[in-house]
């Protein structure tokens, strides 16, 4: 797995392929998803190992990443929380509250980043 730069992708997880957008720079980690009333597909913010959700106006779910893209840890998180960072996380992925189960996202499973 090669660096990443800001653009666009594809999460694939077990076969489901969902629209990745894909948040390295300073900028664009910390813009993130404030102030957007839903998210197409997800969004990768690497590198990170925690999150918040003030001035959020949605509840998501968060996806939390090894170096190898295996999924350590997964939570729902409403508005105006914050996450705690997690030890093993080197990058976050965050989608709209409920989805990621549906694209078999869960602890354990390794996930696929691809850039288009």
């Amino acid at each position: 797995m090669g660096r990443w730069q800001d653009g666009r992708g594809r999460l694939v997880v077990d076969g489901v392929s969902v629209p990745l957008e894909i948040a390295t720079s300073y900028r664009a980690r910390t813009r993130g998803l404030l102030g957007r009333d839903s998210v197409d597909g997800a969004l990768l913010l690497s590198p990170a190992s925690g999150i918040h959700t003030f001035r959020m106006r949605m509840p998501i779910d968060v996806a939390y990443l090894d170096r190898r893209l295996r999924v350590v840890a997964v939570r729902t998180m409403k508005p105006g929380r914050l996450g705690l960072p997690r030890i093993r996380a080197r990058h976050v992925l965050e989608a709209q509250a409920g989805v990621m189960e549906g694209w078999g996202v869960r602890v354990g499973v390794r996930v696929d980043v691809v850039r288009e």
